[in-house]
């Protein structure tokens, strides 16, 4: 076991899936089952394990909180706002997918509600999420995800 001078932050990963739906785009979201932010909508995420890189926690998570399973993965990038996280210093590493049409997803794990979201009627998102999500969209539509 290691000790250090200095404290370290804790990482967290999120998933940012958008659907295309007959010409409209959606975003799948969680809903928060326990604190902080209990009640909130957010991505699918979490604290990464010791033994995984962020993608495969974002890939994790995704899978945990709404049974969904995706391959590739795009990064968003690293998002370090000191009071992002209540609990603790976290910085997050955000990943954004597309598929091409919305599937059926199940909440399980923390999240009490999985579902998908016009991208034009999002609820409040948690967390520094509306922040991420506006970079997320942007590379979304720099981007053409369909040679992905």
């Amino acid at each position: 076991m290691y000790s250090y001078k200095y404290p370290h932050p804790a990482i967290t990963a999120d998933c940012i899936v958008f659907a295309r739906d007959n010409g409209n785009t959606k975003l799948l979201l969680i809903k928060r089952k326990n604190h902080p932010c209990k009640g909130s909508w957010a991505f699918p995420g979490g604290f990464m394990n010791i033994d995984e890189t962020t993608e495969d926690a974002a890939r994790r998570e995704l899978r945990e909180e709404t049974g969904l399973v995706v391959d590739r993965i795009f990064q968003v990038g690293a998002f370090s706002k000191v009071d992002r996280d209540p609990r603790e210093r976290v910085v997050t590493i955000a990943y954004y997918t597309v598929i091409d049409h919305p599937t059926t997803v199940q909440a399980g794990d923390d999240a009490g509600n999985a579902r998908w979201f016009d991208i034009d009627g999002l609820p409040e998102l948690a967390f520094d999420h509306a922040d991420i999500l506006k970079e997320a969209i942007r590379m979304y539509r720099e981007n053409d995800i369909r040679t992905y």
